[in-house]
C-alpha cells in the first residue's frame, strides 16, 4: 500500500487531497485536520520509497515521508502570501537532498534555512531547519506499517539559530526538552520567539 492509500484508510478520502501529479517521483499531500488540531499538513508522498542507508542500530527507520504541520488558517492558494509557498519549497528540497547525496536524515538533523543569515521568510524569522519525531501529532502521525516494513514521519521545525548552537552544544533532547517547555511543537508560528535565554552561552 502507498503512503496516500494509507493516509486515505487512516484519515478518510475527504481529508486527503493530491496537490501535484503522482507521476512524480515525490509527490505532496495536504492532510486536513482542522476538526481535530486544527492544522492541515503538508507531506511527502514518495520519499519512503528512498530506503535510507541508515546506521545498523535504525534499521527501522530506513523509510520516512517529511511533513510541515501548518497553522489551519495558512492559504496555501493564495501566491501572494510567502508562507504559502516556501514550504512547498523546503520539504522537497530537503527530502531531494537525502537521495541526490545517498544519505539517510532522521531527527536531530538540521538544515540551515536561510542564505547569509537570513531568515526563511519575510514573517518567518528562523533560519534553521531540525527534523523531529511527531509531537504535537504524535497520536495521528504513528508509524504506517506497510508490508515488511515501517515508515515514520520526520516533522521538519523551523528554530532560530541560537537553538542550533544550543542543540549542537548541548544535543538534540536537551533542545526538544527546552522547545516543549515553552508549548513549542511542530506546528508552524511566524510569531513565537527564541526560547533560549542568553545565558546558556556560559557553557
Amino acid at each position: 500500500m502507498d503512503t496516500k492509500s494509507a493516509l486515505i484508510d487512516r484519515f478518510g478520502e475527504d481529508k486527503v487531497k493530491e496537490l501535484n501529479s503522482s507521476l512524480q517521483e515525490i509527490g505532496l499531500l495536504l492532510i486536513d485536520l482542522d476538526s481535530e488540531r486544527r492544522v492541515q499538513v503538508l507531506v511527502t508522498n514518495g520519499f519512503s520509497n528512498y530506503e535510507m542507508p541508515v546506521p545498523e542500530k535504525l534499521n527501522t527507520r530506513r523509510r520516512a515521508e517529511l511533513y510541515f504541520c501548518l497553522p489551519s488558517y495558512w492559504d496555501l492558494n493564495d501566491k501572494e502570501n510567502q508562507n504559502a509557498t516556501w514550504v512547498f519549497d523546503w520539504i522537497l528540497r530537503i527530502a531531494n537532498y537525502a537521495k541526490e547525496k545517498n544519505t539517510w536524515i532522521g531527527s536531530g538533523h538540521t538544515f540551515s534555512a536561510g542564505s547569509e543569515g537570513g531568515s526563511i521568510s519575510g514573517t518567518m524569522k528562523q533560519d534553521h531547519f531540525i527534523l523531529l519525531d511527531p509531537v504535537l501529532l504524535a497520536e495521528e502521525l504513528v508509524p504506517l506499517e506497510r508490508e515488511e516494513e515501517v515508515l515514520h514521519f520526520l516533522a521538519i521545525v523551523p528554530i532560530f539559530s541560537d537553538e542550533w548552537d544550543y542543540k549542537q552544544g548541548k544535543g538534540t533532547l536537551k533542545l526538544t526538552r527546552k522547545l516543549l517547555a515553552k508549548g513549542v511543537t511542530e506546528k508552524l508560528d511566524d510569531f513565537r520567539t527564541t526560547v533560549l535565554k542568553s545565558k546558556w552561552r556560559i557553557w
